[in-house]
Parts: structure tokens; sequence; C-alpha cells
């Protein structure tokens, strides 16, 4: 489609129907939803949503990048959890993982619970809506 630019970074797991990120001939880049996987798209730390959080908000950060964009270009982040006591007893930890990519940054968010995710292992997935800054 012409103006629309998709953007797949090669560290993260290769997409199948969806793309990381596009954006159109604006500015404004939407980022799909990141869970805690591997390169090989593999979710990791089973059972432990603080570990899975940490991955895909590492994951969303390669996303950003690829598509031209930093943390703080991020003006508004989704979070979908399988298990929102989970996150609110990891609460502290899940707060460092967001530090490490995001720092003092603080985008509109909404965190909802939801009964799975596609993949029946993830517990977390992020999305983002961003704007180019350059």
């Amino acid at each position: 489609m012409p103006g629309i630019s998709h953007f797949n970074p090669p560290e993260l797991p290769a997409p199948s129907g969806y793309s990381h990120a596009s954006a159109g001939s604006g500015e404004v880049v939407f980022l799909a939803g990141q869970v805690g996987s591997d390169r090989s798209g593999k979710i990791q730390a089973p059972g432990d949503i603080a570990a899975q959080f940490g991955l895909a908000i590492r994951n969303l950060g390669i996303a950003l990048e690829g598509s031209g964009c930093a943390p703080e270009d991020v003006v508004k982040v989704t979070y979908l959890v399988t298990d929102v006591a989970a996150y609110r007893t990891a609460a502290k930890e899940i707060g460092g993982h967001y530090r490490a990519v995001f720092g003092r940054h603080f985008p509109a968010s909404t965190l909802l619970e939801v009964k799975g995710l596609y993949d029946p292992e993830a517990m977390v997935e992020i999305e983002a809506v961003a704007v180019r800054s350059n």
C-alpha cells in the first residue's frame, strides 16, 4: 500500500501475518504487541510475569528502534496481561524492567486483563503508538 512502511527488525521473531511496526506517510508509528519471546518467537520464562514483561518491553524497544523511534517518542502504551494479581505482586520488578527501556518517560497507558493471548504461555503483551521526532 502506498505511503505505508513496515518495520521488522531482525532481532525480533520473523512475523507471520503482521509487522512489528507500521507507519503511514506521516510520523505516527503503530507498534504491534510484543511478548516475552526470544528471537525465534518462543516464549521465555513460562509462569514468570515479571521476566516476560522484561523481555516484552525489551522487544518493544527493539521494534521502536527498528522503526526510527526511541522510547521517548511513545505517546500511548497498552498492556495486556493474563493475571492482574500476579502483575501487582511483581510490580516492583516490572517497574525496573520498564525503567531499563523507558527511563522516566510515562506516556498515556492502559492495562487490561485478558483471558488469554495468542501463545498460551504468554502472560503479557505490550503494544504502543509513537510519533517520530525526526
